[in-house]
């Protein structure tokens, strides 16, 4: 039986164990009042996280205590901007929760691949041998073929996939298409071409049919060109991994059609965009 999905109308609490966790629809959430952005969305999203902008701190969950730098200038090169990432340059370009794909035509126009790995280490884990024991096995059933997914319990990951992908089932027969010849899910390594670590090392993020997704790399385009993207994933199904805290790599620039990971903090801080 898979879990049932509670629409929370107030501020989350952290659970106390993976059995607890219940899962959030964080487009339904009700965000608290204005103020900074990047802060609300931090805080929002994992709970127990205290960002304090004027000592230039963010302390995590698990009581590290990291330095804390806001998105630095307009002008600074994007490729730099991306291979070194502070916390705020995660924020530096707003995830689109519309479905035109427009802004993905714009170079480097990423929101959500630009990474600060040490807040990563310490949200989610330092070893891969921690990673490894955090794991919990999820399970897309379509049409009699079962596609199992390794994600994290750290922060329900586990809880928040099942979610979406109970969505997906009740779709229809249809979806299980997109969940043939899966790309995968945890893998502790490095993003291909690049000294950085993929999401997927932390058990955060799965990839859906590797045939029907598409990525950049793939495409044979030069980074910074990679404009034209012909998206083949239903919008039905980026819609239900939003609606649980999963960003798309289709809305990528530099595409990744078949990757979803899960970045709460990105849907709350474009929601938090969206109201002005």
């Amino acid at each position: 039986m898979r879990l049932a999905v509670l629409m929370l109308a107030a501020a989350w609490v952290a659970p106390q164990a993976a059995a607890d966790c219940v899962p959030v629809d964080w487009m339904a959430l009700d965000l608290p009042g204005p103020g900074n952005r990047v802060e609300i969305a931090l805080e929002t999203a994992y709970p127990g996280l205290d960002l304090d902008r004027g000592a230039g701190t963010v302390t995590l969950p698990s009581g590290d205590r990291l330095e804390y730098a806001p998105a630095r200038e307009t002008g600074l090169d994007p490729a730099l901007r991306l291979d070194d990432a502070t916390i705020g340059d995660q924020f530096f370009y707003t995830y689109p929760l519309d479905f035109t794909l427009r802004a993905r035509q714009r170079p480097f126009h990423d929101p959500g691949r630009l990474r600060n790995e040490a807040f990563f280490r310490a949200l989610y884990f330092r070893t891969e041998a921690e990673a490894r024991a955090s794991l919990a096995t999820v399970t897309y059933d379509g049409q009699g073929r079962a596609v199992r997914f390794r994600v994290t319990q750290q922060h329900c990951v586990h809880a928040q996939l099942e979610a979406a992908l109970n969505q997906i089932e009740a779709l229809g027969p249809d979806m299980a298409v997109y969940f043939q010849n899966s790309g995968g899910s945890f893998n502790w390594r490095r993003i291909a071409g690049t000294d950085r670590l993929s999401t997927h090392s932390f058990g955060i993020a799965v990839d859906l049919n590797t045939e029907l997704g598409g990525y950049w790399r793939w495409a044979g385009v030069a980074e910074g060109e990679a404009a034209v993207y012909d998206n083949r994933i239903p919008e039905e199904i980026v819609r239900a991994f939003e609606r649980f805290g999963f960003i798309w790599g289709g809305k990528w620039h530099h595409f990744d059609g078949m990757h979803f990971e899960y970045r709460p903090e990105m849907i709350v801080h474009a929601r938090l965009a969206g109201r002005g």
